[in-house]
């Protein structure tokens, strides 16, 4: 199968580290991956997203027209890319800040990102909750394999945050299981 996906939120929730960790990840796991990011001049605070093509064969094309998956971050983004989806697309959704609701066949999961980041002590962590969130939706990234791509992130003095970084995706995971 081939995963397009896109994700987009405002400039600074770290929507460009999703799509590149997703890569990443699907890359160590052996698949093909490309990673497509896009922000204009206004980078921290204005709206940015970027799009990832997993797949075991060929990537015929970087750009998503019609994503198959989306991750949304923030109102705007959910407004402006939510009709973009496919029949039957996986979107996940920052129910912190998005109050909307997704309609019709697509299939929703929603994810609390600010409230999880807040209750583990950093902000900066929100993103990890939905790349948590989405490795358990599609299921078919490792957490060991994203745990490694971290470990590699952090080094040094900011190994510590290795391990709030996971805590961060095991908290998203567990929304996608509740439902």
């Amino acid at each position: 199968m081939t995963h397009e996906l896109l994700a987009a939120g405002f400039g600074g929730q770290g929507v460009m580290a999703i799509g590149k960790l997703i890569a990443e990840a699907a890359v160590a796991q052996g698949m093909n991956a490309t990673w497509l990011p896009t922000y204009g001049a206004e980078v921290r605070g204005g709206v940015a997203n970027c799009c990832c093509v997993l797949t075991e064969g060929e990537v015929v094309s970087p750009v998503v027209v019609e994503p198959n998956e989306l991750i949304l971050m923030n109102e705007p983004s959910f407004h402006k890319y939510l009709p973009m989806a496919a029949p039957g697309a996986l979107v996940l959704v920052n129910s912190s800040i998005v109050s909307e609701r997704v309609e019709g066949d697509r299939r929703a999961v929603y994810v609390p990102c600010v409230a999880i980041a807040d209750e583990l002590g950093s902000a900066k962590t929100a993103n990890m909750a939905m790349v948590g969130a989405y490795a358990a939706a599609t299921g078919y990234l490792k957490e060991e394999t994203l745990e490694e791509l971290l470990r590699g992130m952090f080094t040094g003095p900011k190994a510590a945050l290795v391990e709030r970084n996971m805590q961060a995706m095991r908290r998203g995971a567990e929304c996608v299981v509740r439902g």
